[in-house]
């Protein structure tokens, strides 16, 4: 091939540099940045390593290394998500050891001590008492068989040779973001209850502790079953912020005997707390609150002042999260089209910026495979605007025959409450060098883009999601963007759910691919684990009341409708959607004659974290995918 010519292939059978191996191998993932005296900690989550989550130091002099050597997981099992998985304070770091789920204490000496003892107990979201040496965080009990977990605050002795765990609070069923006013005198905390999410209702409690450590005179002082209240912390004066979505956007707001609003807009200062410690603001040195927030599907940062104005402050980025500020310096996480997820460290009186870790090792010649994603929106069946990110394919090597439209893929995020993002991805550029089109779907419930929007999902779930993508297709295929008898659906979690409804309940994809999908709600609503085992009042209704109305919406007992061909990918120890219901679905589908095919990963979790099974299940999908297009009479 001469320079600058470029080969005539059809879309999904170009070649690309951006291999399976390149997403898996060469690819981590970031979380929980906080700062210490300078110094930066960090998790990374390490396919490449089993995908153990690794906490790292960025000293003074800037040099990183690893705290606790491999196997040494910090990971947390609270809520199955985890986050909150460790703190620190003036070097000293408290964190909870994922083989044994005890807490720990890693001295600035690198000697490590375990502070609880061996049980069914586990802990997240830690947070440093440092007038009582203690650590105060969330405890989920695991201790009696048959019954619901049991969560609580508790306080837990911050040197191995001291008082056991005394318990704080307990009663509501579930606690989160336990933090320590400045002076040590008040506690601040979220609580809810079933079978609201944090996302649907909390309430912001405050307490006094005692001279003894104890909880005294508990305040409720902001949320309640319809408001949701995201990220309480107190500033370094000791007054008491937190985001609400009370107006129908999550905004910032102060306590100060009663809700004071410091900047309205219709933007989400917010996000759903699928973890713990999540962070989208803090507290700069001259008294402003740097703050990410997001408007379209894209984030942004702006420093918030004592007036309500709201600063922007520059950034190459288009997602922003992580956030945590001390001082004149914060650190977050960082993405944008042409970045993926990095860890970045702001000097907020220069503003200038540093890259402290990269989530990707991406050789610079892959870079001109990228495609550019465009922000979409369409119309849905009710007339409601839709979002989505458009990536078309693209390949400096490769170009299609004339008049020939792409396969599409139309990806469903998880959660369903979470949200799509143009934050560069590997996996999106591995589908689009080879030729796919893919759109990356801000469905009904998607988070990003009010309360209004989040709420389209309520009673709902199994409909519109699926006209949503549905609709996503038509629209795309109308644009003259896809081939209409190309169309695939893909998705994790309740995302594989909806991929697996639109397969069932619709005629409109060729092709699709559940990673560890829901297929049958009845058995998850009987079978999951406590946070989300109410998820379904909002979503469906409440079970057994309404069993119709979940075997209705549940993609097993359609199965015989299904005509297009499926791959499953699953694993052998996901507590969330548990390996039975994809072996249901797929034992159904191969008894209804449709081509299907399975994967189970040994030792695998609620998303798959071993570079080895990341690499399979894309090679798989992408072998799968191929055989689909060959028996349509596409060929290479």
């Amino acid at each position: 091939m001469s320079a600058g010519e470029r080969i005539v292939a059809e879309h999904g059978f170009w070649k690309s540099p951006i291999t399976a191996d390149l997403v898996a191998g060469k690819s981590i993932r970031i979380s929980e940045p906080t700062l210490d005296g300078g110094e930066v900690y960090w998790l990374e989550g390490r396919p490449a390593e089993g995908g153990r989550m690794a906490l790292v130091r960025c000293g003074r002099d800037g040099n990183v290394r690893d705290l606790l050597q491999a196997p040494s997981s910090v990971r947390t099992g609270v809520h199955e998500y985890g986050g909150g998985a460790y703190t620190v304070l003036d070097g000293t770091v408290f964190f909870s050891e994922a083989r044994d789920r005890l807490l720990h204490r890693l001295s600035p000496g690198g000697r490590s001590q375990a502070l609880t003892t061996a049980g069914l107990q586990r802990y997240a979201d830690l947070e440093v008492d440092a007038a009582r040496e203690r650590i105060i965080a969330v405890c989920e009990d695991h201790s009696e068989s048959g019954r619901e977990a049991r969560q609580s605050l508790v306080a837990i002795a911050s040197r191995p040779d001291q008082q056991p765990a005394r318990c704080l609070l307990e009663g509501s069923d579930f606690y989160s973001n336990p933090r320590v006013s400045p002076d040590g005198a008040s506690l601040c905390w979220l609580q809810w209850q079933h079978p609201n999410m944090p996302w649907d209702g909390t309430e912001l409690w405050v307490g006094n502790l005692g001279a003894d450590g104890g909880l005294r005179e508990p305040e409720k002082v902001a949320g309640g079953a319809d408001e949701s209240i995201f990220q309480p912390q107190w500033s370094p004066a000791g007054e008491l912020h937190y985001v609400s979505d009370r107006t129908g956007y999550w905004n910032l707001y102060r306590y100060a005997g009663g809700t004071v609003p410091l900047h309205e807009r219709e933007a989400e200062f917010g996000q759903p707390q699928w973890v713990f410690r999540m962070s989208t603001y803090g507290f700069a040195h001259d008294g402003r609150i740097l703050a990410a927030h997001c408007e379209h599907g894209r984030w942004s940062l702006g420093l918030l002042d004592g007036s309500g104005e709201l600063d922007p402050v520059p950034t190459p980025y288009s997602q922003i999260d992580s956030v945590t500020v001390r001082g004149a310096e914060a650190v977050f996480r960082a993405a944008s089209p042409t970045q993926a997820p990095a860890l970045v460290r702001m000097d907020l009186s220069s503003r200038r910026i540093e890259t402290l870790r990269d989530s990707a090792e991406i050789p610079e010649p892959v870079r001109s495979y990228f495609s550019a994603p465009s922000s979409e929106y369409f119309r849905s069946g009710d007339g409601t605007a839709v979002h989505a990110f458009l990536y078309k394919p693209c390949n400096p090597d490769f170009e299609a025959p004339p008049e020939e439209k792409p396969p599409l893929i139309i990806r469903v995020h998880g959660g369903p409450t979470a949200a799509a993002s143009d934050a560069l991805s590997l996996t999106v550029q591995f589908w689009t060098s080879r030729g796919f089109a893919l759109a990356d779907l801000n469905y009904g419930g998607s988070s990003g883009f009010g309360r209004a929007y989040r709420d389209r999902l309520s009673g709902q779930w199994g409909v519109v999601d699926v006209e949503d993508t549905v609709a996503a297709a038509r629209h795309f295929v109308a644009q003259g963007q896809a081939d209409e008898d190309r169309l695939i659906v893909k998705g994790g979690s309740a995302g594989g759910y909806t991929a697996l409804c639109c397969l069932a309940f619709r005629d409109v994809f060729a092709a699709g691919a559940s990673y560890y999908g829901i297929s049958e709600l009845a058995g998850l609503a009987e079978e999951t684990h406590k946070f989300e085992s109410r998820y379904h009042d909002t979503l469906i209704g409440e079970w057994p009341a309404q069993e119709a109305l979940f075997r209705e919406r549940s993609p097993l007992g359609r199965a015989g409708q299904v005509k297009a061909p499926v791959i499953f990918f699953q694993g052998s120890d996901d507590p969330v959607v548990p390996k039975a219901q994809t072996e249901a679905m797929v034992a159904a589908l191969r008894l209804g004659g449709v081509p299907v095919a399975y994967y189970l990963f040994e030792g695998e979790s609620h998303g798959f974290k071993e570079a080895l099974h990341i690499r399979q299940a894309l090679e798989a999908e992408l072998g799968f995918y191929a055989t689909v297009l060959l028996r349509m009479g596409v060929r290479s």
